[in-house]
């Protein structure tokens, strides 16, 4: 079990243990509001890596982190997650909303 301090290096080699392990990796989310810890877990049962926060801006990168696995679980181990931003997609869901007939 690896804690790690960088939150640039747990995220690539999160990605990096996906890619190579898609079928077993798994990712959990765990916070506890009594210590205010919000904790992040990749594992595929060989090698487990672990952030630890309790930073509230923590919680966008977190976001950003749940967009790259979810585009490598739909798109595949090989997709390309340099233009992914939550933010940004979740801003043009957002603004395709009102496009409809006036009333």
């Amino acid at each position: 079990m690896v804690y790690f301090d960088s939150w640039d290096e747990f995220v690539s080699k999160s990605v990096e243990l996906f890619r190579n392990h898609p079928d077993t990796t798994r990712y959990v989310v765990k916070y506890r509001h009594c210590e205010g810890k919000l904790v992040l877990k990749v594992t595929d049962n060989f090698e487990c890596l672990k952030f630890k926060t309790d930073q509230a801006q923590d919680a966008k990168k977190m976001e950003k982190l749940n967009t790259i696995f979810f585009t490598l679980m739909t798109h595949g181990p090989d997709a390309d997650i340099s233009d992914v931003s939550g933010k940004e997609q979740a801003e043009q869901q957002q603004s395709k909303k009102g496009r409809g007939r006036r009333q």
